[in-house]
């Protein structure tokens, strides 16, 4: 049992069904194998990669944040890069395979530095203090506030990101459309400082047509249709009402139990159901309500009333286009 402790044992650690690394080893294995994957993936004439799942399905993408979540890292540096690519992603949208490259080359001047023995708190220390002259740098010299900037300049940096994307054909056709949108969604928070939301900015995406069939326009897309065949396909200046209810015949809920003993309160029970949906059918249409969207569904007989009174209705609309909606409409769900 004594050899199972044995600190010099290079096995021992196979008794716990694993293996130990560390030290010179570790830094030697590091991320720069896979900044090595992508870097050849870099910029407008970036190579596309191959990758090949377990079950075969085969994706074939240049772009940095898509490749290494297909990749299975094990290293833990490697794991790193993974989830700053992610991140870059989900915060920047472009950018992915420069922070990878740039994060690895870091880390393998890094390990040369610990090579001619400078304790990695020093490395760490100097890295930490060049981020915050590189950033000064980068505010004093190099940054232009956007209203300093004319159309032109925000359409070339458009057209940069989308050079090495899927869209780089149709650049300048996307960039302009993609500058338009967000300039229309620009506001201003309680500073004063102009804020530009892209998560304003809704994409609706519809099969059958080329990219160049795609347009741009002021409002809001819903690929959602009418629930009554006889209602207008157009409606001028209408009054929105944005619901999250079923119109239908009302019903009890489960657990209320009723006992008659007449069977025309039967059939009482059952008008005052129905009842109760054409009164809230009413009283939107007194309301002047000429268009109705709803989270859920709407019954034949309420859509033939909202028909005959002129109004259109839309319903299964999901719940994040009609917050949507009601917030450009200044409605409430």
């Amino acid at each position: 049992m004594s050899g199972i402790f044995d600190r010099n044992n290079q096995d021992s650690a196979l008794f716990i069904g694993g293996s130990r690394v560390s030290g010179q080893e570790v830094r030697s294995q590091n991320a720069q194998s896979i900044a090595n994957v992508i870097k050849t993936s870099l910029g407008p004439v970036g190579l596309d990669k191959m990758l090949v799942d377990d079950v075969g399905e085969v994706t074939i993408s240049n772009d940095g944040a898509t490749i290494l979540q297909l990749l299975e890292v094990e290293h833990p540096a490697g794991k790193i890069l993974v989830k700053l690519a992610q991140q870059q992603d989900t915060e920047v949208g472009d950018g992915t395979t420069s922070v990878v490259i740039i994060a690895a080359e870091l880390l393998r001047r890094a390990n040369e530095l610990i090579k001619s023995h400078i304790h990695p708190a020093t490395v760490i220390a100097g890295y930490r203090l060049a981020c915050k002259e590189a950033n000064r740098f980068i505010a004093d010299q190099m940054a232009q506030r956007v209203e300093k900037l004319g159309t032109e300049a925000l359409v070339n940096v458009a057209m940069t990101t989308i050079s090495s994307k899927i869209l780089g054909t149709y650049g300048t056709f996307f960039a302009q459309m993609a500058v338009d949108a967000l300039q229309a969604v620009r506001t201003q928070d309680a500073r004063g400082k102009a804020r530009y939301p892209v998560a304003a900015v809704n994409v609706l995406k519809v099969k059958g047509a080329s990219a160049r069939e795609s347009s741009y326009f002021t409002g809001y897309a819903l690929y959602r249709p009418f629930t009554g065949a006889a209602m207008k396909r157009a409606v001028a200046n209408p009054k929105i009402a944005v619901i999250d209810f079923d119109i239908t015949k009302t019903r009890m809920k489960l657990g209320v139990n009723i006992v008659i003993d007449n069977p025309e309160s039967l059939e009482a029970i059952r008008k005052r159901e129905a009842d109760i949906s054409t009164e809230r059918v009413r009283m939107l249409l007194d309301a002047g309500v000429t268009a109705v969207f709803s989270t859920r569904g709407i019954d034949d007989m309420y859509v033939k009333m909202f028909a005959e009174a002129g109004a259109v209705t839309v319903t299964r609309v999901p719940k994040d286009d009609a917050r949507r909606i009601a917030r450009g409409c200044g409605a409430s769900v």
